[in-house]
Protein backbone atom coordinates (compact mmCIF):
# COMPACT_ATOMS: atom_id res chain seq x y z
CA UNK A 1 0.00 0.00 0.00
CA UNK A 2 0.83 3.77 -1.02
CA UNK A 3 -0.41 5.73 2.00
CA UNK A 4 -1.08 9.16 1.54
CA UNK A 5 -2.48 10.77 4.90
CA UNK A 6 -4.71 14.50 4.36
CA UNK A 7 -5.95 16.70 7.25
CA UNK A 8 -9.62 16.91 6.07
CA UNK A 9 -12.14 15.48 3.62
CA UNK A 10 -11.60 18.49 1.74
CA UNK A 11 -8.18 18.16 0.44
CA UNK A 12 -8.42 14.33 -0.01
CA UNK A 13 -11.01 15.02 -2.07
CA UNK A 14 -9.33 17.34 -4.26
CA UNK A 15 -6.15 15.14 -4.10
CA UNK A 16 -8.11 11.86 -5.06
CA UNK A 17 -9.79 13.79 -8.03
CA UNK A 18 -6.52 14.82 -9.30
CA UNK A 19 -5.11 11.69 -9.34
CA UNK A 20 -8.47 10.00 -10.84
CA UNK A 21 -7.86 12.51 -13.72
CA UNK A 22 -4.26 11.86 -14.38
CA UNK A 23 -4.84 7.71 -14.34
CA UNK A 24 -7.64 7.75 -16.39
CA UNK A 25 -5.73 10.27 -18.54
CA UNK A 26 -2.67 8.28 -18.86
CA UNK A 27 -4.81 5.09 -19.70
CA UNK A 28 -6.97 7.07 -22.74
CA UNK A 29 -3.78 7.76 -24.34
CA UNK A 30 -3.13 4.23 -24.51
CA UNK A 31 -6.18 3.18 -25.52
CA UNK A 32 -9.54 4.18 -27.12
CA UNK A 33 -11.90 3.67 -23.59
CA UNK A 34 -11.31 3.36 -20.11
CA UNK A 35 -13.33 1.84 -16.98
CA UNK A 36 -14.20 3.69 -13.92
CA UNK A 37 -15.34 1.22 -10.81
CA UNK A 38 -16.55 3.73 -7.84
CA UNK A 39 -18.55 2.00 -4.82
CA UNK A 40 -21.19 3.72 -2.40
CA UNK A 41 -21.22 4.70 1.07
CA UNK A 42 -21.10 7.58 2.73
CA UNK A 43 -17.78 8.75 2.26
CA UNK A 44 -17.55 8.86 -1.96
CA UNK A 45 -20.44 11.87 -1.24
CA UNK A 46 -17.55 14.13 -0.55
CA UNK A 47 -15.06 12.91 -3.45
CA UNK A 48 -17.70 12.45 -6.24
CA UNK A 49 -18.81 16.31 -6.70
CA UNK A 50 -14.60 16.91 -7.32
CA UNK A 51 -14.53 14.19 -9.69
CA UNK A 52 -17.32 15.42 -11.41
CA UNK A 53 -15.57 18.43 -12.26
CA UNK A 54 -12.62 16.84 -14.00
CA UNK A 55 -11.72 18.06 -17.43
CA UNK A 56 -12.15 14.25 -18.80
CA UNK A 57 -13.59 13.35 -22.14
CA UNK A 58 -16.04 11.59 -20.03
CA UNK A 59 -17.78 9.92 -23.70
CA UNK A 60 -14.54 7.18 -23.66
CA UNK A 61 -14.82 6.70 -19.72
CA UNK A 62 -17.97 4.04 -18.44
CA UNK A 63 -18.57 4.34 -15.25
CA UNK A 64 -19.58 1.26 -13.29
CA UNK A 65 -19.99 -0.21 -9.81
CA UNK A 66 -17.62 -2.28 -6.88
CA UNK A 67 -20.93 -3.49 -5.45
CA UNK A 68 -24.66 -2.55 -4.70
CA UNK A 69 -27.27 -3.22 -2.38
CA UNK A 70 -30.15 -5.32 -3.60
CA UNK A 71 -33.15 -2.44 -3.78
CA UNK A 72 -34.65 -0.53 -6.49
CA UNK A 73 -32.12 2.15 -7.82
CA UNK A 74 -34.80 4.66 -7.02
CA UNK A 75 -34.25 3.74 -2.61
CA UNK A 76 -31.59 6.13 -0.54
CA UNK A 77 -29.30 3.16 0.47
CA UNK A 78 -28.56 2.03 -3.80
CA UNK A 79 -24.99 2.69 -4.66
CA UNK A 80 -26.25 3.46 -8.26
CA UNK A 81 -28.45 5.96 -6.79
CA UNK A 82 -25.59 7.91 -4.84
CA UNK A 83 -23.34 7.55 -7.49
CA UNK A 84 -25.97 9.06 -10.18
CA UNK A 85 -26.87 11.87 -7.92
CA UNK A 86 -23.44 12.91 -6.78
CA UNK A 87 -21.41 12.05 -10.46
CA UNK A 88 -23.59 10.73 -13.12
CA UNK A 89 -25.90 14.08 -12.93
CA UNK A 90 -23.02 16.21 -12.95
CA UNK A 91 -21.18 14.30 -16.30
CA UNK A 92 -22.07 14.73 -20.21
CA UNK A 93 -24.92 13.03 -20.76
CA UNK A 94 -23.16 10.42 -23.12
CA UNK A 95 -21.54 9.42 -20.23
CA UNK A 96 -21.64 5.42 -20.09
CA UNK A 97 -22.67 4.22 -16.89
CA UNK A 98 -22.90 -0.03 -16.39
CA UNK A 99 -24.87 -0.57 -13.04
CA UNK A 100 -25.28 -3.95 -11.18
CA UNK A 101 -29.10 -3.84 -10.22
CA UNK A 102 -31.34 -6.10 -12.21
CA UNK A 103 -35.08 -6.81 -11.98
CA UNK A 104 -34.23 -10.14 -10.39
CA UNK A 105 -36.19 -10.53 -6.69
CA UNK A 106 -32.45 -11.32 -5.71
CA UNK A 107 -28.98 -11.24 -6.61
CA UNK A 108 -28.15 -15.23 -6.41
CA UNK A 109 -30.35 -15.27 -9.65
CA UNK A 110 -29.26 -12.07 -11.65
CA UNK A 111 -25.37 -13.09 -11.47
CA UNK A 112 -25.40 -14.81 -14.81
CA UNK A 113 -26.79 -11.39 -16.72
CA UNK A 114 -24.64 -8.95 -14.35
CA UNK A 115 -21.59 -10.97 -15.35
CA UNK A 116 -22.70 -10.74 -18.93
CA UNK A 117 -22.69 -6.94 -18.46
CA UNK A 118 -19.81 -6.64 -16.97
CA UNK A 119 -18.19 -9.18 -19.68
CA UNK A 120 -19.44 -6.57 -22.13
CA UNK A 121 -16.70 -3.71 -20.71
CA UNK A 122 -13.26 -3.58 -22.03
CA UNK A 123 -10.76 -5.44 -19.39
CA UNK A 124 -9.21 -5.19 -17.25
CA UNK A 125 -10.87 -2.23 -15.51
CA UNK A 126 -8.86 0.69 -15.59
CA UNK A 127 -8.96 1.86 -12.22
CA UNK A 128 -11.66 0.63 -9.34
CA UNK A 129 -11.84 2.90 -6.43
CA UNK A 130 -12.83 0.74 -3.13
CA UNK A 131 -13.45 1.71 0.68
CA UNK A 132 -13.32 0.06 3.52
CA UNK A 133 -15.40 -1.41 6.53
CA UNK A 134 -14.27 -1.41 9.79
CA UNK A 135 -13.98 -4.95 9.58
CA UNK A 136 -12.04 -4.87 6.23
CA UNK A 137 -14.62 -5.35 4.33
CA UNK A 138 -13.82 -4.08 0.54
CA UNK A 139 -16.93 -4.19 -1.80
CA UNK A 140 -19.05 -6.45 -0.88
CA UNK A 141 -16.74 -8.79 0.19
CA UNK A 142 -16.63 -9.44 4.05
CA UNK A 143 -14.66 -11.36 6.18
CA UNK A 144 -15.67 -15.18 6.48
CA UNK A 145 -16.18 -15.71 2.59
CA UNK A 146 -14.39 -18.56 0.82
CA UNK A 147 -12.28 -16.14 -1.03
CA UNK A 148 -11.35 -19.17 -3.76
CA UNK A 149 -14.64 -19.13 -4.51
CA UNK A 150 -15.59 -15.73 -5.77
CA UNK A 151 -13.27 -15.57 -9.20
CA UNK A 152 -16.11 -17.74 -11.54
CA UNK A 153 -18.04 -15.03 -12.63
CA UNK A 154 -17.36 -11.26 -12.75
CA UNK A 155 -19.27 -10.79 -9.62
CA UNK A 156 -20.83 -12.62 -6.75
CA UNK A 157 -24.33 -12.13 -4.50
CA UNK A 158 -23.89 -12.07 -0.74
CA UNK A 159 -25.67 -12.16 1.96
CA UNK A 160 -24.02 -9.85 4.39
CA UNK A 161 -23.47 -10.74 7.96
CA UNK A 162 -24.79 -8.11 9.88
CA UNK A 163 -27.11 -5.48 6.79
CA UNK A 164 -30.31 -4.89 6.35
CA UNK A 165 -30.41 -5.85 2.73
CA UNK A 166 -28.58 -8.54 0.13
CA UNK A 167 -26.01 -7.45 -2.15
CA UNK A 168 -24.13 -8.36 -5.21
CA UNK A 169 -19.93 -7.61 -5.57
CA UNK A 170 -17.71 -7.08 -7.96
CA UNK A 171 -15.49 -10.50 -7.95
CA UNK A 172 -11.81 -10.75 -6.00
CA UNK A 173 -10.33 -11.44 -9.23
CA UNK A 174 -12.05 -8.75 -11.48
CA UNK A 175 -10.64 -6.55 -8.29
CA UNK A 176 -7.51 -7.42 -8.53
CA UNK A 177 -6.61 -7.43 -11.96
CA UNK A 178 -7.49 -3.76 -12.36
CA UNK A 179 -4.57 -1.78 -13.71
CA UNK A 180 -5.05 0.38 -10.84
CA UNK A 181 -6.77 0.78 -7.08
CA UNK A 182 -7.49 3.07 -5.13
CA UNK A 183 -8.53 3.05 -1.45
CA UNK A 184 -10.43 5.81 0.27
CA UNK A 185 -10.33 5.71 4.09
CA UNK A 186 -11.98 7.94 6.60
CA UNK A 187 -11.69 7.34 10.47
CA UNK A 188 -9.56 6.55 13.13
CA UNK A 189 -10.66 3.06 13.52
CA UNK A 190 -10.45 2.04 9.75
CA UNK A 191 -7.00 4.00 9.89
CA UNK A 192 -5.75 1.75 13.23
CA UNK A 193 -6.74 -1.46 10.85
CA UNK A 194 -4.78 -0.17 8.09
CA UNK A 195 -1.70 0.19 10.53
CA UNK A 196 -2.17 -3.55 11.91
CA UNK A 197 -2.35 -4.95 8.36
CA UNK A 198 0.84 -2.81 7.45
CA UNK A 199 2.21 -5.12 10.07
CA UNK A 200 0.49 -8.34 10.37
CA UNK A 201 -1.33 -9.52 7.77
CA UNK A 202 -4.53 -11.21 8.22
CA UNK A 203 -5.25 -13.82 6.17
CA UNK A 204 -9.21 -13.33 7.38
CA UNK A 205 -9.38 -10.14 6.37
CA UNK A 206 -10.96 -9.28 2.49
CA UNK A 207 -8.03 -6.36 2.17
CA UNK A 208 -5.58 -8.67 2.52
CA UNK A 209 -6.68 -10.95 -0.10
CA UNK A 210 -6.87 -7.76 -2.31
CA UNK A 211 -3.34 -7.12 -1.54
CA UNK A 212 -2.03 -10.29 -1.56
CA UNK A 213 -3.54 -10.79 -5.20
CA UNK A 214 -3.18 -7.84 -6.64
CA UNK A 215 -0.23 -7.02 -9.24
CA UNK A 216 -1.04 -3.24 -8.96
CA UNK A 217 -0.14 -0.54 -6.14
CA UNK A 218 -2.78 -0.05 -4.02
CA UNK A 219 -2.92 4.30 -3.70
CA UNK A 220 -4.68 4.70 0.07
CA UNK A 221 -6.27 8.34 0.35
CA UNK A 222 -6.86 8.59 3.97
CA UNK A 223 -7.79 11.03 6.88
CA UNK A 224 -9.15 10.88 10.28
CA UNK A 225 -12.45 12.43 9.61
Amino acid sequence: MQRHVYPDIESLSQSFAEYVETTLQNTLTRKQHATLAVPGGNTPRHYLPALAKCALPWDRITVTLSDERWVDVTNEQSNEHLVKQHLMNHLPANTPFVGLKTQHDNPFNAVDEIHQRLNNLPPPLSLTVLGLGEDGHIASLFPGMNPDLLSIHHCVAVEPPIAPSLRVSLSLKMLTESEHIALVVTGKAKRRLLDQLSEHSDSGIPLTWLLQHTQSPVIVFENND
